[in-house]
C-alpha cells in the first residue's frame, strides 16, 4: 500500500511539474527530441544515455535537429529580448573602428596589425624606409571575410613570414609564406597545419600537421622537417607523441646554436637538445612525470622557468656545455609570490611575479641577487615584460580595470619609462571603478574576486550582476581592462570575475587543488562567490547572471545543476558537459591530465559525481540557460551542448527555457569577422541584460 501510494504521489507531482513547465515555456517551443536510451555499465555503475544519437554531427537527422533548435533559440531571443537602447551602437563603435596595433620587432624589422573601419579582418603591415607596406590581407584570399590570421612565424632576419590562415574559426590552418618587403607569396600554401616554426637557416621549417581527419580519429599531430618550396609530402618525419593526450614541440634557439624538443602533458616534461642544423640524436637533459621546465638559451647559458620542487616556480640556469638537470643551479628561488615570467637583459634579470593576483617587476643582477622592485610608470597591473636584444630595449605592458593596454619602453640600465603605445578606445570608463576583494569558499579557502561597478553603486541587493570564472588548466585571472562589459556596468550592473582554484592565481598548488579529484573545489569556489555577492548586498538570485566558456562552460554546467537556486540566467559557452565521454571526441584527450581518465575506475567515479550531463536532477528547474557551440570547433565537440540541451528540455521539472545556439561560422571562438563579432556580442549581451531586467 505504501509503495503504491508513493508511486501515485510521484506520478502526480511529476505530471504537475510537467504541466507547469509546458505552460511556462509556452513562448519557447524547441523542436521535440526523441530519447533513444543507451545503457552503459562502467565499474558496476549502470547509467542511461538518452541522447547519444546526437553525438554524430554528420548524420542528416542530427544536422536538421540542430538547425531547428538554433532557429528556435534565435526566434525566441529576438521575440522576448527587445533591443537595448544604444547597445548595438556601443558594440559597433568598439569593434568596427580604425585600429592600429603596437609595432612589434622581429630582428631589426618593425611590423604591426591594422584594421580600418568597415574591414572584416586585421591585416599585417611592415614599416620599411619610412613607408607602411601591406604584406598580408586575409580578405584578399577569402573575400567572405570569414578567414583570419591565426598564427605567424618569422625567419630570424625577418625577410620571410609564414602566416597561418584559419577559416570560420577552425583551428586547422593553411600557411602562406610571403616576402616581408613586398607581400609576395613565395611558395604554394600548405594546408592542414597545426604549427609552423622556421628553422635557424631560414631555408627549412618545423611543420606540425594536424588535419580534420586526424582530429576526428584522435591521432596525435606529426612534426616534420620541411624544405621551403618542396612538396610537404616530401618532408622528413621527425616525431609524433605516442598518445594524443601528449604534446610535443621543437624549435631552434634565436640567441644560441641549440635545438630544443619538449614533450609531455600538463603534468610532465621531457626536454632534449642537439646542435642546430644537425640530425644528431636528441640528448635528454630533463625528464619528469610531475614537473615542467621551459628553456631559453642565450649565448653560453641556458635559463629555465620550472616548478620542479617549487609550486610557485623558480628560475634556474646552467652552462650550455653542461645542460643536464644535475648541473642546473637555482638563480631565483621560489618565493611566496608566483613567478610568472622573466627577461634576461645584457645588464640584469627582470622577474615578473604576482602577489594576490596583481603582477609587479623585480630587478636582479645576472647572478640572481635581488636589487629592488621596479617603479612602474603608473599604477596598473603588469601584463607582460619583454627584452628586445637587438635594440637593447625593455618593453612593458600595463593595463587596469579602467584603461586598456599600454606599452612602455626603457633602457635596461636606467629604466626611465617612455610611453611607446596606447590603445585608444571609445569605451566610457570615467564613472567606473574596480577592486580586488576576497571571500571564503566552502572549506574556508580565501579566494580573490575582481569587482567592477559604477562609482555611485548602492549596495541595496538589487543590482544586476554578471559573474564569470574559469578555474582550470593553470590559467588565472588578473586585473585587466573591463572592455565590452562596460556597457553592462554603465547601465548600473556589477561585473565580477572569480579567481577560482584550478587556475594559477597562487601557483601550482592552487591549480592542483582545482583539478582531477579536487575539481569540486572549483565549483564550490564559484558558488561561494555567488553567495558572497548576495550576502554583501550587491545583488540577489533574480538579478544574478553567470557566464563561462570551455572549461568555464563545464563550470557553468556544474553550478546550475548543483545550485540552480542562486541564478537568474546562464550562458554556458562551448562547454564540456558529458564528462564520462569527453575524452572520446576531437582533441579532448589532451585534457585527461586535468580531469582524469574516465576509463579508469577511480577517475570515473569522481568524474561521474559532478559530470553535469549525468547530474540533472529529475523535477528540478535550472535557470534560463543558453548553451552555445561552434560548428567548426576542434577542441570541444558540439555534441556536449546538444545532449545537455536535449536532456534539460525533456526534464519534466524544467520550467525556464533551455536554449541551444550554434555558431555556424566559428569554432572555439577565434577568427570571427567584424560583423560577426558585432552580431554575436549584441545577441549575447541583449539576452543577459533582458534576463537581468536591464534596459
Amino acid at each position: 500500500m505504501k509503495t503504491t501510494n508513493y508511486s501515485i504521489w510521484v506520478t502526480f507531482v511529476l505530471s504537475m511539474l510537467f504541466s507547469i513547465s509546458m505552460k511556462a515555456q509556452s513562448t519557447f517551443n524547441p523542436p521535440a527530441t526523441q530519447a533513444r536510451p543507451v545503457t552503459d555499465t562502467l565499474f558496476n555503475q549502470k547509467f542511461t544515455d538518452n541522447y547519444r544519437w546526437l553525438e554524430n554531427g554528420k548524420e542528416q537527422e542530427v544536422i536538421d535537429w540542430t538547425k531547428a533548435q538554433h532557429d528556435a533559440t534565435v526566434s525566441f531571443v529576438n521575440a522576448s529580448c527587445p533591443a537595448v537602447k544604444g547597445l548595438r551602437e556601443e558594440i559597433t563603435a568598439v569593434i568596427d573602428r580604425d585600429y592600429t596595433g603596437p609595432d612589434f620587432m622581429q630582428g631589426n624589422r618593425q611590423f604591426f596589425n591594422r584594421k580600418k573601419k568597415g574591414e572584416a579582418q586585421s591585416k599585417l603591415y611592415t614599416r620599411l624606409n619610412g613607408k607602411e607596406i601591406l604584406i598580408f590581407d586575409p580578405v584578399a584570399i577569402d573575400p567572405s571575410g570569414k578567414s583570419a590570421i591565426g598564427g605567424s612565424s618569422f625567419t630570424e632576419d625577418a625577410s620571410m613570414v609564414a602566416i597561418g590562415l584559419q577559416k570560420a574559426g577552425a583551428e586547422i590552418l593553411t600557411f602562406y609564406i610571403v616576402d616581408t618587403k613586398t607581400g609576395k607569396q613565395l611558395y604554394k600554401p600548405i594546408e592542414g597545419i597545426y604549427g609552423f616554426n622556421f628553422a635557424k637557416d631560414g631555408k627549412h621549417a618545423y611543420v606540425t600537421i594536424r588535419t580534420k581527419e586526424m582530429v576526428d580519429k584522435q591521432e596525435p599531430p606529426r612534426t616534420y622537417w620541411y624544405t621551403l618550396g618542396k612538396d610537404i609530402k616530401d618532408a622528413r618525419f621527425l616525431f609524433a607523441p605516442a598518445d594524443s593526450k601528449d604534446v610535443a614541440g621543437i624549435w631552434d634557439s634565436r640567441f644560441s646554436d641549440l635545438t630544443f624538443k619538449s614533450e609531455g602533458d600538463f603534468y610532465s616534461t621531457t626536454l632534449s637538445y642537439r646542435k642546430v642544423g644537425t640530425f644528431d640524436e636528441m640528448k635528454v637533459i630533463y625528464s619528469s612525470k610531475e614537473y615542467q621546465a621551459s628553456p631559453e638559451a642565450i649565448g653560453d647559458k641556458i635559463y629555465f622557468l620550472t616548478n620542479d620542487g617549487a609550486p610557485n616556480q623558480k628560475i634556474m640556469v646552467t652552462d650550455k656545455a653542461t645542460p643536464e638537470f644535475v648541473n642546473w643551479k637555482t638563480l631565483v628561488p621560489e618565493q611566496e609570490t608566483v613567478i610568472e615570467d622573466y627577461a634576461v637583459t645584457n645588464d640584469n634579470l627582470i622577474v615578473m611575479d604576482k602577489k594576490d593576483i596583481q603582477s609587479r617587476l623585480g630587478l636582479y643582477d645576472l647572478n640572481g641577487r635581488f636589487l629592488r622592485f621596479l617603479d612602474l610608470p603608473e599604477v596598473a597591473n603588469v601584463s607582460y615584460v619583454n627584452f628586445h636584444r637587438e635594440t637593447n630595449t625593455v618593453y612593458l605592458g600595463l593595463e587596469s580595470f579602467t584603461f586598456p593596454f599600454r606599452i612602455y619602453k626603457a633602457d635596461p640600465k636606467t629604466f626611465k619609462w617612455e610611453l611607446y603605445y596606447e590603445m585608444e578606445t571609445p569605451i566610457d570608463t570615467k564613472n567606473i571603478t574596480g577592486e580586488v576583494v576576497f571571500y571564503k569558499s566552502k572549506d574556508g579557502t580565501r579566494v580573490p574576486l575582481l569587482l567592477m561597478h559604477r562609482k555611485d553603486l548602492t549596495l541595496d541587493g538589487n543590482n544586476p550582476t554578471l559573474l564569470t570564472g574559469y578555474g582550470g588548466f593553470n590559467i588565472g585571472e588578473s586585473p585587466s581592462f573591463i572592455g565590452m562589459a562596460a556597457s553592462w556596468v554603465n547601465r548600473g550592473g556589477v561585473y565580477a570575475i572569480a579567481g577560482l582554484r584550478g587556475g594559477n592565481e597562487y601557483g601550482e598548488n592552487w591549480h592542483k587543488n582545482g583539478m582531477l579529484h579536487k575539481k569540486q573545489n572549483t565549483f564550490d569556489d564559484f558558488i561561494a562567490a555567488s553567495e558572497y555577492l548576495i550576502e554583501q548586498n550587491y545583488t540577489n538570485p533574480q538579478k544574478l547572471v553567470i557566464r563561462g566558456g570551455s572549461n568555464g562552460g563545464l563550470l557553468m554546467g556544474a553550478v546550475i545543476t548543483q545550485r540552480p537556486d542562486l541564478y537568474k540566467a546562464c550562458i554556458c559557452a562551448v562547454p564540456l558537459l558529458d564528462m564520462v565521454r569527453f575524452h572520446k571526441f576531437l582533441i579532448a584527450r589532451y585534457w585527461i591530465p586535468e580531469y582524469g581518465d574516465p576509463d579508469k575506475e577511480e577517475d570515473f567515479r569522481y568524474i561521474f559525481s559532478y559530470s553535469p550531463y549525468h547530474n540533472i536532477r529529475l523535477g528540478v528547474n535550472i535557470p534560463t540557460t543558453m548553451i552555445t557551440a561552434g560548428a567548426n570547433d576542434v577542441r570541444v565537440d558540439p555534441c556536449h551542448a546538444k545532449k545537455m540541451a536535449a536532456a534539460l528540455q525533456n526534464n519534466p521539472g524544467q520550467i525556464d527555457p533551455v536554449l541551444l545556439y550554434i555558431d555556424y561560422n566559428s569554432g572555439h571562438g577565434s577568427g570571427k569577422s567584424t560583423q560577426h563579432q558585432i552580431d554575436d556580442q549584441e545577441f549575447m549581451w541583449r539576452f543577459m541584460m533582458n534576463q537581468a531586467g536591464m534596459k
